[in-house]
């Protein structure tokens, strides 16, 4: 680990201390994992303390931890923020997992960085991840009727419904799907003596 990642975990384990779950290095990054009752405190301390300055959320992501592993015995679904201090030239990747996971729910960091409100939309639309205290938490990447969420791992790789225009109706419709699922194998020709042509 270089020097100046070891001077940012050493001060995230002397401000943050108890507040944070797990702090490890893994391929080049500095990974800290909060727990959900923490998050809101320990990000704002990130964003507003000068020893880290992480003014800039560069990106939040959903995960599925489902089948993760033989041997993941943890939560399921996770929210993983990307953080920047332009100050002192450094990321950190901070990691939420969420309670529950029939009902996965963190708190919003909206009010924190407002870059967060479309990340979050999109861990809801994709994920199901519910973000409490977000101000407008709808789809934004699948339609308004669109059943389920098309990133988590048990959603059917065909769907649940599919869109066609009726002409009848003049309008498009949706059905179940009614594709067959298969498995295609491409079909490999080999010619004879291929390696001997000159």
């Amino acid at each position: 680990m270089s020097p100046k990642l070891n001077r940012l975990k050493a001060g995230i384990e002397a401000v943050l201390g108890a507040r944070v779950a797990k702090l490890f290095h893994e391929k080049g990054e500095l990974i800290v994992e909060i727990k959900a009752d923490d998050l809101i405190g320990v990000m704002t301390t990130l964003r507003d303390d000068p020893a880290f300055a992480f003014s800039q959320l560069i990106d939040a992501s959903g995960m599925d931890y489902a089948d993760f592993a033989e041997a993941w015995d943890g939560a399921r679904f996770a929210v993983v923020y990307q953080l920047l201090s332009i100050v002192h030239n450094w990321r950190l990747r901070a990691r939420c997992f969420c309670a529950d996971d029939d009902f996965p729910i963190v708190d919003s960091v909206n009010d924190i960085w407002s870059s967060a409100n479309w990340y979050e939309r999109e861990a809801f639309d994709l994920y199901g991840i519910v973000f409490n205290g977000h101000p407008d938490l709808r789809r934004i990447l699948t339609d308004y009727g669109f059943v389920g969420h098309p990133f988590r791992k048990d959603f059917p790789v065909m769907g649940n419904v599919e869109m066609r225009y009726d002409p009848e109706q003049q309008r498009v419709v949706y059905q179940p799907v009614t594709i067959e699922p298969r498995e295609i194998v491409p079909r490999v020709i080999r010619e004879e003596h291929y390696a001997e042509r000159k």
